[in-house]
């Protein structure tokens, strides 16, 4: 039975009047506002009764996910050419054929574990109703120009036309018509509803919060943990200010329904998702940081727009800091602030406030995710899905292939941007079984990993008296004597922590090359990061000055991308202690597990099309150093992974 709950929320402006639908067997009535309808929710003891008994490991299981995914219900998607809805979606997640609008088929190559459709929470389905001949919205002045759109000129336009109904200004929300909104989001709630499948596969409702400081990405996908949803999503038609957007959940909760939003793409934020002033330019507040905590645990590290993790800029002795940094704004060519805008700063700086001033907003645990507008996902290097349909469908477009090439063999190609996008990424959760329940208990818990794709799988313990990694019982005794990923480690006396990384390779991608620890704390001195190289494929020990495995040559035959099995390790683990460690010095530690190199995207392109590999076209760009041209290096790609952090929290600290 449904309850509706018509309530205008009094902790904030500008909200609209929030509708809720809540399964509830206790109440033997609602509302009956005939113009106000219920979303369809099964009831809870119903699903009780029908969810079969999943058995549970305590030990946890590697779970893979997108939690970014988009269909014509996006009008950006529908926009771009894409039909597919989200029960397509959820088809292909689970290893079924799915048509990409440029003519070619996606297929994963291992079905994921859980998936998520997240569209946009802005005009949720207007693109699709103003296409249907039927529908009211398809009288709409522009109601043509906005959805056959063909050549590039005629998307522009389109997209400007978006921008207008979605932005400040005299025609923001002019198309908006809630009935299409509910209507739409009751869809995409069934259609996640429909197709989970507990022990089996499993689906979130969710859908992204899209708000902009101007140009500057503040996006972020917002994950429900059950079947109940609210009646309509918080979108930034409500508001463009993400802390109302973490006020709005904290109500929701209040009223039964929970939900985490995940921030993505900080590196096109312009220095603003991790600023460290709020939405009014005042310093940051512990009110804030609660608020923020308890509403955004995870924070996406990779997807096809890039990286977020850290930038050459603001990690210099980071060898491998520049791997696929997408630095454009989205939706414009002009590139953004590097500070603020990447995860390690932001844990760094979090340090600081803590010991500063006793809070710490950016503790935040790691996924990847794709953020496709196909309905499909990232895919992977040598069958990469692409990303904005029509736009993206032909490797011209995309840069990997020269648009003409000169008498004098000189290359020409688009100036899209679109070859710094990624074939990124997954989540990762460990987990004690297949269920919502147990995913979601994972993301909130930060026990989460993220990838760029590959399916490396990584544990993380630290503790002071963890067990011997030749035990059988290794998992389930570091469990009881440590803290996994996304945990606390407080000083215990005088003892030196020890950690555990425990990383096997994707065995339908390369062996991986070695194991990392990255460090950030507080001294004397100010902010400090360090990467520590820990294990090494080619099994020689790691010690000091550098601490650093060697350089091993890459086996990859550029004429068919194929790689020697032999150059790599399918598992690598190892008990490692801080060599720099004081226990006085607040600290985080996260893993990072690289592959042996494969061939890029744009280069099994470019193979295919009997054309040399691009290395001509500055790709990555700096904003603070000038420009790193493209070399051989980037003909090649190492995959990888990272975990989530563990954080020590000396005595001394607030």
């Amino acid at each position: 039975m449904a309850l509706c709950i018509i309530e205008k929320s009094a902790l904030y402006q500008r909200h609209m009047v929030f509708y809720l639908a809540i399964s509830l067997t206790t109440l033997s009535a609602g509302c009956n506002d005939d113009n106000s309808p219920a979303v369809s929710l099964t009831p809870e003891s119903a699903l009780q009764e029908a969810t079969p008994v999943v058995p549970k490991n305590s030990d946890k299981n590697a779970y893979f996910g997108d939690l970014h995914v988009h269909s014509s219900y996006s009008f950006d998607a529908f926009l771009f050419g894409v039909r597919a809805e989200p029960d397509d979606a959820y088809r292909f997640a689970q290893g079924a054929k799915l048509n990409h609008v440029g003519g070619f088929e996606m297929k994963l190559k291992t079905p994921l574990d859980f998936f998520s459709v997240t569209d946009h929470g802005e005009m949720l389905g207007h693109y699709r109703a103003m296409a249907d001949p039927s529908h009211a919205l398809s009288k709409h002045p522009d109601a043509r120009a906005a959805t056959q759109a063909k050549t590039r000129e005629e998307l522009q336009t389109a997209f400007a036309l978006a921008k207008e109904w979605i932005s400040p200004g005299p025609r923001q929300g002019e198309l908006n018509d809630e009935k299409v909104t509910q209507s739409s989001w009751a869809e995409i709630i069934d259609s996640a509803n429909r197709h989970n499948k507990p022990g089996e596969f499993t689906t979130f409702i969710g859908y992204e919060y899209t708000t902009t400081a101007g140009l500057d990405n503040l996006h972020r996908n917002v994950i429900f943990a059950g079947d109940k949803a609210p009646k309509a999503p918080f979108s930034r038609l409500d508001s463009e200010n993400p802390e109302d957007l973490w006020l709005w959940m904290d109500w929701l909760r209040d009223q039964g329904i929970d939900s985490l939003a995940i921030p993505h793409n900080s590196n096109a934020s312009n220095g603003q998702m991790f600023s460290l002033t709020d939405s009014s330019e005042k310093a940051l507040t512990k009110k804030y940081s609660e608020l923020r905590m308890r509403n955004e645990p995870l924070v996406e590290i990779s997807q096809i727009k890039g990286t977020s993790e850290t930038h050459p800029d603001l990690s210099p002795n980071d060898r491998w800091a520049d791997f696929e940094i997408s630095p454009f704004i989205i939706g414009a060519s002009r590139v953004g602030d590097v500070k603020g805008s990447y995860i390690r700063e932001a844990y760094l700086n979090g340090l600081k406030l803590q010991s500063e001033r006793g809070f710490d907003p950016f503790r935040f645990g790691v996924i990847g995710s794709s953020d496709s507008h196909n309905a499909s996902s990232g895919g992977t290097e040598d069958d990469f899905f692409l990303k904005i349909g029509m736009l993206d469908a032909e490797a011209k477009n995309r840069g990997s292939l020269p648009k003409r090439i000169a008498e004098n063999g000189q290359r020409y190609y688009s100036n899209t941007g679109l070859v710094t996008f990624g074939a990124s990424g997954l989540a990762g959760v460990w987990a004690e079984q297949n269920t919502r329940q147990a995913i979601y208990r994972g993301m909130r818990q930060k026990e989460t990993f993220g990838t760029s794709g590959t399916r490396i799988k990584v544990r993380f313990f630290a503790g002071y008296k963890l067990p011997k990694l030749s035990r059988n019982d290794f998992i389930s005794a570091a469990y009881e004597s440590g803290v996994p990923m996304g945990g606390q480690l407080k000083q215990t006396q005088k003892e030196i922590p020890e950690f555990v990384v425990w990383a096997t390779r994707d065995p339908k991608s390369a062996p991986l090359e070695r194991v990392q620890i990255i460090k950030g704390w507080t001294s004397d001195t100010g902010l400090r990061e360090k990467v520590y190289d820990v294990a090494c494929a080619i099994g020689e020990p790691v010690g000091p000055p550098a601490y650093q495995c060697p350089d091993v040559a890459p086996s990859v035959n550029l004429e068919n991308c194929s790689w020697d099995e032999n150059v790599g390790s399918s598992e690598l683990k190892t008990l490692w202690q801080d060599p720099d460690f004081k226990h006085e010095e607040q600290a985080f530690y996260y893993a990072r597990v690289l592959e042996s190199p494969i061939c890029r995207w744009s280069t099994w392109d470019a193979i295919r099309a009997n054309v040399r590999p691009r290395t001509d076209q500055d790709r990555t760009i700096k904003p603070l150093s000038g420009v790193i041209p493209v070399g051989d290096k980037d003909i090649l790609i190492q995959e990888r992974a990272w975990s989530s952090p563990i954080w020590y929290q000396p005595h001394s600290t607030k």
